[in-house]
């Protein structure tokens, strides 16, 4: 039928063979849209410098990083106006750190330890702050101005009882508002967290296999998972 007529192929606009010796984990577009990063398991991030609108490659050479001493899994561009729009922060195995970077000026800020475990995840809100996600199966909050680890959730007992991670953390989002963490675990569960009030909400199984991939819709009113069982869901976070 009409209704399930073959996807026209997409139109490549923009292509660069070999940019990495190696597999690209996570990509990210600055807040400005003229700088696209990428982190692989070569270990670098580079930064490439783009122009949206002829959606080309500007001709200036690439920003290339080599801190990270393993396959970096996740990286992000801060959002507030504070940072100029050209702080990266990346993380991923190896030595567990996440680090931060100033793409305009092409120097590393920060080095942030804490986890014990690869991290798998990142997600920046609010200006300042950073989600970590980790194979040590806790969630980190970071706050840049400090810069330290401000909380770790995973590990501490609230008066509700323990707001225990059984599984690594794959990924991680907080709602448009700050209030709301959600995370996507290996075994196949789901977690949201108030943060302000510091405890978990719900816990609940949308997949059967690892959840890769949370985001919350813009007035933050359902989440979408995605997930190895090869299903994307929708949760409407109305409800119970």
């Amino acid at each position: 039928s009409s209704a399930y007529n073959t996807p026209k192929q997409p139109v490549v606009r923009f292509k660069r063979n070999k940019h990495h010796k190696g597999s690209i984990y996570c990509v990210a577009w600055s807040p400005c849209g003229q700088l696209l990063a990428t982190g692989s398991n070569d270990k670098y991030v580079k930064v490439l410098p783009f122009n949206a609108e002829t959606c080309n490659a500007t001709g200036r050479p690439d920003l290339e990083f080599s801190m990270h001493d393993g396959t970096i899994r996740d990286l992000a561009f801060m959002e507030g106006p504070e940072s100029g729009g050209a702080i990266l922060i990346s993380a991923g195995a190896g030595d567990c750190n996440i680090y931060t970077t100033d793409c305009q000026r092409g120097q590393g800020l920060h080095a942030l330890s804490g986890h014990t475990g690869h991290i798998l995840a990142l997600y920046t809100w609010s200006g300042w702050m950073i989600a970590s996600g980790s194979q040590d199966k806790t969630v980190r909050f970071w706050d840049l101005r400090v810069p330290s680890c401000v909380r770790v959730v995973g590990t501490t007992f609230h008066g509700t009882g323990w707001t225990c991670y059984r599984s690594a953390v794959a990924s991680v989002a907080v709602d448009p508002s700050g209030r709301l963490l959600a995370t996507g675990q290996e075994d196949s569960s789901c977690m949201l967290y108030d943060i302000r009030g510091g405890r978990m909400v719900q816990s609940y199984h949308p997949h059967s296999s690892d959840v890769r991939s949370v985001r919350f819709s813009p007035g933050a009113h359902y989440l979408l998972t995605g997930s190895y069982d090869m299903k994307i869901k929708v949760t409407d976070l109305q409800g119970n």
